[in-house]
């Protein structure tokens, strides 16, 4: 089989195990079907910007050029500090767009993907976040009001837990299982003191504690997990072959190496099965 074509990043379905899809030109090439397969991924040299469309020399914010990375609010540092929203500051590079994505409920969570972490997202990107993330398991602690104040409570409780994926780790095989109920409890003490305070400020509803939700288990489809993890880059190695031993977050994880595909949204790639 052979596709070519823009890609974006993988679309996940939670499954057991999760279902991925690449999207490469017009084609949803199913990627479970693959693993056990020969890949061989070439990049043309020719890169689009996933907003606008153009031809761009170089990706800005894992798909972006440099005038869309400069313009849009999907772009600002606040995407990476939720904490430094500044729409209600009337500074938002795009009100509209923020009324759509900061302007809505968020969740806090707990996740277990290289260890435990906190971390924040829409509503409406759950469950895909703990997906993409690689998350082995995963727990809703909070739902909020606005993107800020996620971010917010997200700066109180990592003082006391990590607030990133150590992705090396995660790629290396399946965590072990961490009482997140457990763990969201002993936070909700430590972090108290730091979260009236931000309550002072806001409506009684803007922060809600949630103790009654399931924690998600999620299987990712892997054969094999690399002893080394060694990271492939188009722009260092324009061709990419192996055999495909599994998938998880966003990572393929070939017998050779791994590659982020969300790294390189907007790349044009030619991939081709035997």
């Amino acid at each position: 089989m052979k596709y070519s074509g823009n890609i974006q990043k993988l679309v996940t379905t939670l499954e057991q195990p999760v279902q991925y899809q690449l999207p490469i030109g017009n084609n949803m090439v199913p990627m479970n079907d693959l693993i056990g397969s020969q890949i061989t991924l070439t990049y043309s040299g020719e890169i689009n910007c996933i907003a606008c469309g153009r031809k761009s020399s170089k990706s800005f914010s894992q798909g972006f050029c440099y005038p869309c990375f400069q313009s849009l609010a999907q772009c600002d540092s606040c995407i990476i500090k939720p904490e430094q929203c500044h729409y209600f500051e009337g500074t938002c590079r795009e009100p509209a767009w923020g009324v759509q994505h900061c302007l809505q409920d968020h969740y806090v969570y707990l996740a277990n993907s290289s260890g435990t972490k906190v971390g924040i997202t829409r509503g409406t990107q759950l469950p895909t976040r703990w997906m993409d993330q690689g998350a082995s398991q995963a727990l809703p602690i909070f739902r909020v009001k606005n993107r800020l104040l996620s971010g917010l409570v997200e700066v109180a409780f990592k003082q006391h837990v990590a607030d990133k994926t150590h992705w090396q780790r995660m790629l290396k095989g399946i965590p072990e299982v961490v009482d997140l109920a457990a763990k969201r409890d002993k936070l909700f003490a430590a972090c108290a003191d730091e979260i009236a305070a931000i309550l002072k400020q806001h409506d009684s509803d803007a922060i809600i504690p949630l103790t009654d939700e399931p924690i998600v288990n999620i299987d990712y489809p892997v054969d094999e997990y690399p002893l080394k993890v060694k990271s492939y880059n188009f722009d260092k190695t324009p061709e990419i072959s192996g055999i495909l031993m599994g998938i998880k977050g966003q990572y393929l994880i070939f017998d050779s190496g791994v590659l982020n595909i969300r790294k390189f949204s907007g790349y044009n790639i030619h991939l081709q099965t035997s």
